[in-house]
């Protein structure tokens, strides 16, 4: 039976599952995987995930590595892929791809560092940068090297994201944003579109939400003034939004929140 959806933003990572499966959403796309599938995003994007497969006799395990873009560049380098590169006709920032057998034994090596702490300061950087590898190795090296922000559309789109998070909380000028960029207004919609599955408006408002049930979960907020906070100059219009995104208004969503915690068991 499907768990509750989860509402958050992923940075750039690497994601696999041990046991269980996952769905995550971004824009208008579906992305799911399993143990036979990895989850691959390169830029920090907001989005929708839910585990699809899970229980008390085989509950979901999974595991995340964060990528640097720092550490991608380095591999690259290293590995001899400095020279342009043709880029794929699906520039999304997300994507699922077959977990092959040389990636899945890097990543039970990385795993089984956890049944010996002494080697983890030695062997995780090794194992990290062995799976950097083989990701530019294999059928998404080419969307991974977006992330070293080597040429084409992506630098500039990943500019856009890190702007529009930074100051989410501000009116939006697509003219404004796409002109600092040194691009059509058209051309930055089609491209912010095919990297990050959502217009800049949508992206903007997903962060926006998100923010705003972060402000009334953790500092006690009240839906207005949250709104106002993160943007809103309608309360109303904020209540819709949100309830459009999450399913339920937003101090029911934080009630039901707190009581979900509330009832988990003390560690």
């Amino acid at each position: 039976m499907p768990l509750r959806k989860i509402y958050s933003v992923l940075e750039p990572s690497f994601c696999v599952t041990a046991q269980g499966s996952k769905e995550v959403l971004l824009g208008d796309q579906r992305y799911q995987y399993d143990p036979f599938h990895y989850l691959l995003t390169t830029l920090e994007l907001p989005r929708v995930s839910q585990v699809l497969e899970a229980s008390k006799e085989r509950p979901y395990l999974s595991l995340r590595l964060e990528l640097d873009p720092q550490l991608v560049s380095s591999v690259m380098i290293e590995s001899g892929y400095t020279g342009a590169t043709r880029h794929p006709v699906d520039m999304r920032a997300m994507t699922v791809s077959p977990l092959d057998a040389n990636l899945l034994d890097a990543v039970v090596r990385l795993i089984r560092l956890l049944d010996s702490p002494t080697e983890v300061p030695i062997l995780m950087p090794m194992i990290t940068r062995e799976i950097v590898y083989r990701l530019l190795r294999g059928a998404q090296g080419a969307r991974l090297r977006h992330l070293a922000a080597l040429g084409g559309y992506t630098p500039h789109i990943a500019k856009a994201v890190e702007r529009l998070r930074e100051d989410f909380d501000k009116p939006l000028s697509i003219e404004q944003l796409a002109h600092e960029l040194g691009m059509s207004v058209s051309g930055f919609h089609q491209h912010f579109k095919s990297v990050t599955a959502m217009s800049p408006l949508q992206f903007q408002k997903q962060v926006r939400l998100q923010e705003a049930r972060r402000l009334m979960l953790n500092e006690d907020l009240d839906a207005t003034t949250a709104a106002y906070r993160v943007g809103y100059r309608d309360a109303a219009y904020f209540n819709r939004e949100y309830k459009s995104f999450f399913g339920i208004p937003p101090m029911r969503d934080v009630q039901r929140l707190r009581e979900t915690v509330s009832a988990l068991p003390d560690r």
